[in-house]
């Protein structure tokens, strides 16, 4: 709402929910004080597009259970058409999503009517690994350890969300399981035409709120100018994502739509660097890109942000 408020092309029509209906949406999100005077709302209206921001799961059961009016393009932050996708409504007809990283699928996203965002650790880790894949350099067994802010975890306090136990701490979930890895194998493979090695996936928890550091490293012949030349030739043309020849850090990102990669080498071992802020190239900030190039939009429109660094 943040990010659509203010593009200048965006007019809100309406921001459904059943829990806050009838109230300002400024009074339940306190940021928005002065930007909007919109109201949530329980009805259906009209719109070109719809962006669905419900819990895994709860995408498809919406569709099931509302009728959009004026038959909408649909842009799903869920994760419950990456895999699947094709959606089977109950009148019969079917919707077909497209898989929404811009760096790999722009052509297709452009004549899209339903969009499947990327997950976060997703985005981050695809953004790494498809220079290689697509050239044909994930031959050899992947590593990759990232860690991410609280903000990931969605705005429901949980044990290990809760300030008290996440500040001054630092947790492992889901290692070598993060639900995100079926839908990067399949964007990566994609990429590849075949099959690639084995990917080994740390997740970590960290001890803030906003943003992804995740380091990948794979075994490799190629040396540093020719990989450099590889992630350099491949990001040419993208709006969002910069290869950079210095060491990158979270405050680069926080704050903006950009994904910044560093490109290594070490011994046999070719390193890369990942940083996005989850909320916004991970998520929001992505599905606004994914909006833009459906309508024909210049890609950067509504979404020039200011990173948290100085």
């Amino acid at each position: 709402m943040r990010i659509l408020v203010h593009h200048p092309l965006v007019e809100l029509s309406f921001i459904h929910s059943v829990s806050h209906a009838g109230q300002p949406v400024c009074a339940v999100h306190h940021d928005l004080t002065g930007d909007t005077d919109a109201m949530f709302t329980s009805e259906m209206r009209e719109a070109d597009v719809v962006f669905l921001c419900v819990a895994h799961g709860k995408a498809i059961e919406f569709l099931k259970t509302n009728s959009l009016l004026g038959n909408p393009k649909i842009i799903d932050l869920s994760q419950d058409f990456r895999l699947n996708h094709i959606f089977q409504a109950n009148d019969g007809n079917s919707r077909e999503f497209v898989y929404g990283l811009p760096e790999c699928y722009s052509e297709q996203i452009q004549r899209a009517d339903n969009i499947a965002n990327p997950g976060c650790f997703a985005t981050a880790f695809e953004l790494a690994l498809l220079p290689l894949a697509k050239a044909g350099l994930l031959t050899n067994e992947v590593h990759v350890n990232s860690i991410t802010g609280s903000t990931g975890a969605g705005q429901a306090p949980t044990t290990t969300t809760h300030f008290s136990w996440r500040n001054n701490n630092v947790s492992m979930y889901q290692p070598f399981t993060h639900r995100h890895l079926l839908e990067v194998r399949k964007t990566l493979e994609t990429a590849a035409g075949n099959a690639i090695p084995e990917m080994n996936f740390l997740p970590l928890r960290g001890n803030f709120t906003r943003g992804i550091f995740l380091s990948a490293y794979t075994t490799t012949n190629i040396d540093l100018p020719e990989l450099q030349n590889i992630f350099q030739q491949y990001y040419a043309d993208a709006a969002f994502t910069f290869v950079c020849d210095r060491e990158i850090s979270l405050k680069e990102v926080v704050g903006t739509n950009k994904c910044l990669l560093r490109v290594e080498k070490h011994g046999n071992k070719a390193l890369i660097t990942s940083v996005i802020d989850n909320l916004l190239k991970g998520a929001s900030g992505q599905a606004v890109h994914n909006m833009n190039l459906m309508f024909g939009i210049d890609e950067k429109t509504g979404l020039q942000l200011k990173a948290i660094g100085f």
